[in-house]
């Protein structure tokens, strides 16, 4: 597969960005650019068949024409006199809508990949959006508060009926020859099915025979999906990735990653190295400190979970390493976790039941999450989420990052052996998006690829437990860049942070983290490359983008 050079480019730097061959009128405003948003973003979702969004080949053909009229739209714009932040929101569009020409010619998951039907979704995503290609019409169960009113009822059913339509559809749709994808894929659909019947034991639900006959139609008609997917999945046996040249135009032009493949293989290789050396010798230097201890009952792991959360939120207020919110306590308390036995932990619940903090650290996710809720973007181009995970170097990235800024900080000045966890964090994602890499070169298997996720983490603790292991690097790749934009987004924060602190001694003034950190989060949940251009003014970091 090789993607077909997209007719929207930068002609010229986001100054007169036109097409000589356009007859579309050129448009200087931004309110323009808003229209043309809402349209774009009106038109991304697909029109309805028998209640399901359509997927099929046709429609996606007969719109095709509809979608090149928007794009030709956006690149008729002159944005030379613009201000930053809205050159800024243009290049968001931009992104998006290379992100459907790719998904339409390249990815194609409603053609290759099953759980791209995945309907049911029991908790929020800890990113803007759900991590992977997921469809229009999703069940949004963890929005439900049982027992339901009407409204709410209503709300439902006409969620659930959504369900039986699709999986119908989809077994028209799906006739693509990814075999990983289709093999992993069945599991998704299969827990959809127990899921589904787990609603029955809601309060008020088994008392509503609306209800329970709508539940019990799409978790037959799931169960039905899943057994011809698995008559399907012996005549599968083609590759899952989508190949290095594919996947370096989509870092740069849909996901705005200032990176190659290439790139990102030395990039993680390089943290992977750093990640295991930097634990050895923290581990030497700990050598005459106690052994970190696990919580070994629930009141112990409750206790050590709310002094952490204490810990984390007093450290980011008292250090000024960001402007703590009034939401943000909730945030993090609604997240502690609970003790799980020792031989059922996955990897970062064995994390958390040494310290939490450096997952809780990670868990600036819902701080952000609870801004968006809290303090939406000014901008309706930042406000929801973007479209195709295009905010993972930015969401997945500061998330990492924080990990070990906060201990570079000090976070754990009271407890160095807890430095040792941070590392172990580093080093299972760098292998883990090192894996993903090589699956989307087709150098390797999904399975192949977890082998060095799981080989690669420190002290076998990705060992453990292989729920976690199949769920991550099905995921990544699903979603090309999501495996890898931990530890690159972590890189592209740390670029930003460094250009930043660079002008401020320029200028003569103190750098001081708390104002990076405001700076970036006021600017929303966008590719972090964009933050970085509107913090900095500099746009050297993007020139893979912009040349």
């Amino acid at each position: 597969m090789q993607i077909k050079t997209i007719t929207l480019s930068l002609l010229i730097y986001l100054g007169l960005i036109t097409s000589p061959a356009s007859q579309v009128k050129k448009l200087t405003d931004y309110d323009s650019l808003i229209t043309l948003f809402e349209e774009w973003r009106q038109f991304e979702k697909p029109p309805l068949k028998e209640q399901a969004p359509d997927y099929t080949k046709e429609t996606f053909e007969e719109r095709w024409s509809s979608f090149q009229k928007l794009q030709e739209r956006l690149v008729a714009f002159d944005t030379s006199g613009w201000s930053l932040d809205n050159k800024v929101d243009w290049m968001v569009i931009w992104a998006e809508m290379n992100g459907y020409d790719f998904n339409h010619n390249i990815l194609k998951p409603w053609t290759r990949d099953p759980a791209f039907y995945k309907s049911l979704w029991t908790s929020r995503s800890d990113v803007p959006a759900h991590e992977g290609p997921t469809h229009h019409a999703t069940t949004e169960i963890w929005t439900y508060s049982f027992p339901l009113n009407q409204s709410e009822k209503q709300r439902l059913m006409s969620d659930l009926a959504v369900i039986p339509a699709l999986n119908k559809q989809a077994m028209d749709n799906l006739t693509g020859n990814a075999k990983d994808l289709w093999v992993a894929g069945i599991r998704d659909i299969k827990n959809q099915s127990d899921d589904l019947l787990d609603i029955l034991n809601q309060e008020g639900v088994k008392d509503d025979m609306d209800l329970v006959t709508a539940i019990n139609e799409a978790a037959n008609s799931t169960n039905e999906f899943a057994q011809w997917l698995e008559k399907q999945a012996s005549s599968k046996s083609g590759p899952s990735g989508i190949g290095k040249e594919n996947y370096s135009w989509y870092l740069q032009n849909v996901h705005l990653v200032p990176l190659t493949w290439e790139d990102e293989v030395m990039l993680l290789k390089s943290e992977l190295a750093r990640a295991w050396s930097s634990l050895k010798l923290e581990e030497h230097n700990n050598r005459d400190l106690p052994e970190l201890s696990a919580a070994d009952s629930p009141e112990a792991y409750q206790k050590l979970a709310e002094k952490s959360a204490e810990s984390l939120l007093s450290f980011l207020e008292k250090d000024e390493i960001v402007s703590v919110k009034e939401y943000f306590k909730p945030a993090l308390d609604a997240h502690l976790g609970q003790f799980v036995p020792n031989e059922t932990r996955n990897f970062f619940w064995i994390t958390a039941h040494y310290d939490p903090r450096p997952l809780y650290s990670h868990f600036y996710h819902w701080f952000e999450l609870a801004r968006m809720d809290n303090e939406p973007h000014k901008s309706p181009i930042r406000k929801e989420a973007l479209l195709y995970n295009i905010f993972d170097s930015r969401n997945e990235g500061m998330a990492t990052a924080a990990e070990e800024l906060f201990m570079q900080a000090g976070l754990y000045d009271d407890n160095p052996r807890v430095k040792e966890i941070v590392y172990i964090l580093i080093a299972q994602r760098a292998a883990r998006g090192l894996g993903s890499l090589y699956a989307h070169a087709n150098e390797m298997t999904m399975e192949e690829a977890g082998g060095i996720h799981s080989e690669w983490t420190p002290r076998g603790w990705m060992k453990t437990e292989k729920e976690l292991l199949l769920f991550e690097q099905h995921l990544y790749l699903r979603q090309p860049g999501y495996g890898t934009s931990y530890i690159t987004g972590k890189y592209l924060v740390e670029d930003a942070m460094a250009d930043y602190a660079r002008l401020k001694e320029v200028e003569g003034e103190e750098f001081k983290i708390k104002d990076f950190l405001d700076k970036l989060n006021s600017i929303g949940n966008i590719p972090i490359s964009l933050g970085h251009w509107q913090m900095t003014g500099n746009d050297n970091h993007m020139h893979p983008i912009l040349d």
